[in-house]
């Protein structure tokens, strides 16, 4: 595609584009359907388009296939739950045990996304004030993968009730590899245009008048 001659993002195409980021949702419940290696890599090169800290690109991904390995996720997985548990009471306890919070069983694909923290590309441009930026840089890739994944009819789910040194010794990972996501991808099971969360009364989605300040 030439520079001179950019696509045109018509009312419809935006319209579209506000259907696909309101039923990207995070998954819990999947079909146990393969998902091709073909499908993945396409998946992950959509993500690889994001932007990063001086073009950086420290995005790693690690396809989780093995059973041991997955097995030493699900039992990280429902020690942290299990702890996570113990630190509410009541009615809010209850209703944290009534929640589904990973897809780990059923999902076809989980992907280890990880940054790099030392990346010689992008020669440490943007890095120096604000390390930071790689690990958000990584963030973007994550955030693109969902959108791409929700427009081929996939889902993903992003589990962060692990322990992460646990995971990435596990995974044995070169020491500047630090983890950012765990994630399920696969077909979901049923589809809905507002978080689980929400639909099941944890948490209410805030306004924006909550989080918009001017100064």
């Amino acid at each position: 595609m030439s520079d001179l001659n950019p696509p045109t993002f018509d009312a419809r195409f935006r319209d579209q584009l506000v259907e696909l980021m309101t039923w990207r949702r995070d998954v819990r419940r999947f079909r146990t359907d393969p998902v091709s290696d073909e499908q993945v890599e396409t998946l992950l090169r959509l993500a690889m388009i994001s932007p990063s800290v001086g073009n950086s690109q420290p995005w790693r991904f690690i396809s989780v296939e093995s059973r041991p390995l997955r097995e030493i996720v699900r039992a990280s997985f429902e020690r942290c739950n299990a702890d996570a548990l113990n630190s509410y009471s009541d009615e809010q306890a209850e209703a944290y045990a009534r929640l589904k919070l990973a897809g780990l069983n059923d999902a076809p694909v989980h992907l280890a996304v990880f940054c790099d923290l030392s990346p010689a590309a992008g020669h440490g441009l943007g890095r120096a004030t604000m390390p930071e930026m790689l690990n958000y840089s990584v963030v973007t890739a994550i955030s693109t993968l969902w959108l791409a994944a929700r427009s081929y009819g996939l889902g993903i789910g992003w589990v962060s009730i692990l322990d992460p040194v646990e995971i990435t010794k596990a995974l044995d990972v070169p020491p500047s590899w630090t983890l950012i996501a765990y994630l399920c991808v696969g077909y979901p099971v049923e589809e809905h245009s507002d978080p689980e969360l929400v639909r099941h009364g944890w948490q209410d989605r805030i306004d924006l008048s909550a989080c918009y300040f001017k100064r």
